[in-house]
C-alpha cells in the first residue's frame, strides 16, 4: 500500500472505518426502535417511568390516546387496558366481574363526603380571615376526587373520548387547585384583604388563566389537534409542559405554601402548635407521593392487579386536607354564625 492510501485510511472518520469493515452488500444506518434507552426516557419531560412503573397514574390516559392515532408504540387491547402505557402492573379496567380500581374510589367517595362536612364548617365562621378563599380549594378539591374516581379508576375504555376529556379536565383543575392553596397562604399574610374584589379578581383570574392553559395543553395532548404536544419519539412520552404543571407546579406550590404559612405563624402570630398541624399536613402530603411513587407498584403485584397503592395516596392527601382546616382554624377568629352560611 502507497503512502498516500495508508495516510488516507489513518485520517478516515469511525463511520468511514465502518463503511470500510463491514460486509459488501451491508450499509450502516442507525437502528430504529420503539423503545427508549433509559427507564426514565429521554430526561426531563418524560413519563415514561410515571407510565411505566406507576399504577393508575391518571395523566398517561392523554399519551394512550396519542400513541393510538400516531403509533410508535405497541398498547394492549383497550377494552381491558389499565390506566398506563405498558404499565408493569395494573388494575384491568372494570367489567366481567372486575371491579376496577375499587379501593380508591371507595376512599374518594368517604374524602368527598368530609371535605364537603369541612367546606360548610369553613364557611359558618363567619370572622375567619380567608374563609372564601379556604371553601373554594375545599370544594374544587371536592371535584377533583369526583374526576379521580373515573380517570384513574379503572372504568373508562382507555383511548376513548370520555376518558381523554376527563382526564383533561382533571389536570386543569389540579394545576388551579395548586394556585388556590398558594393564595390561600397569601391571603394569610393579610398583605391584601380577603373576601373583597382585590383578592378575588387575582383569586380567581388567574386560577382561570392557569386552568384554561392546562386544559388547552392536555386536551392537545391527548387528541392532537396539533404536533406541538406530540411526543418525538412516542416511546419517550415526553411533554415539557404538561409535566411542568402536573408534577414540577404542584411540588412548587406545597412548598411555598408551607414556607410561607411557616412565616405567619412563627412570625407573625408568634405561635406554634398551629406549625404543629401544618407541618403534619406537609408530611401527610408528602408521605402521599412517596407511596404513589415507590408502594403503588409492590402493593399492585402482591394484590394481583386488584388494588395499588392510589388509595393509601389519596387517603393522605385528604388528611393532609383537613390538616389544613384545622391549621386554619387555629389561628384565626372563633367566631361562627348561627343564621346559616354564604
Amino acid at each position: 500500500m502507497c503512502t498516500d492510501e495508508r495516510r488516507a485510511q489513518s485520517e478516515a472518520s469511525p463511520l468511514d472505518l465502518v463503511h470500510l469493515f463491514a460486509p459488501p452488500s451491508s450499509v450502516y444506518e442507525p437502528m430504529a426502535t420503539n423503545t427508549t434507552t433509559s427507564k426514565y426516557g429521554s430526561g426531563f419531560g418524560s413519563f415514561v417511568y410515571l407510565c411505566r412503573d406507576v399504577p393508575s397514574y391518571p395523566w398517561c390516559n392523554l399519551f394512550y390516546r396519542q400513541i393510538q392515532e400516531n403509533g410508535g408504540l405497541t398498547l394492549p387491547d383497550a377494552t381491558t387496558a389499565p390506566v398506563g402505557i405498558n404499565v408493569d402492573c395494573g388494575i384491568p379496567r372494570a367489567g366481567d366481574g372486575r371491579l376496577g380500581n375499587i379501593a380508591n374510589m371507595v376512599v374518594c367517595g368517604v374524602s368527598i363526603i368530609i371535605t364537603a362536612i369541612l367546606a360548610i364548617q369553613v364557611s359558618r365562621r363567619r370572622a375567619a380571615v380567608g374563609r372564601v378563599e379556604l371553601r373554594t380549594l375545599l370544594l374544587l378539591y371536592v371535584l377533583s376526587l369526583g374526576l379521580q374516581i373515573v380517570t384513574n379508576g379503572s372504568v373508562l375504555r382507555q383511548g376513548g373520548t370520555p376518558i381523554v376529556a376527563l382526564t383533561a379536565i382533571h389536570a386543569a383543575v389540579t394545576a388551579a387547585f395548586f394556585w388556590f392553596l398558594i393564595f390561600n397562604g397569601v391571603v394569610a399574610t393579610q398583605i391584601i384583604e380577603d373576601g373583597t374584589m382585590s383578592s378575588l379578581i387575582p383569586f380567581f383570574g388567574i386560577a382561570f388563566l392557569i386552568f384554561v392553559g392546562t386544559l388547552y395543553i392536555s386536551l392537545d395532548t391527548g387528541f392532537s389537534f396539533s404536533n406541538a404536544f406530540i411526543s418525538n419519539p412516542p416511546a419517550d412520552l415526553k411533554n415539557i409542559a404538561l409535566f411542568v404543571l402536573t408534577s414540577v407546579w404542584p411540588g412548587a406550590a406545597i412548598i411555598f405554601y408551607y414556607v410561607l404559612m411557616a412565616y405567619v405563624i412563627i412570625v407573625v402570630l408568634r405561635e406554634r402548635k398551629p406549625l404543629i398541624y401544618l407541618s403534619l399536613a406537609f408530611l401527610s402530603i408528602t408521605g402521599s407521593q412517596v407511596v404513589y411513587m415507590l408502594a403503588n407498584k409492590p402493593l399492585c403485584k402482591v394484590s394481583d392487579a386488584k388494588v395499588d397503592g392510589s388509595f393509601i395516596a389519596t387517603l393522605l392527601e385528604t388528611i393532609a386536607v383537613v390538616l389544613l382546616v384545622v391549621t386554619w382554624s387555629s389561628i384565626t377568629e372563633e367566631t361562627w354564625g348561627d343564621d346559616g352560611y354564604y
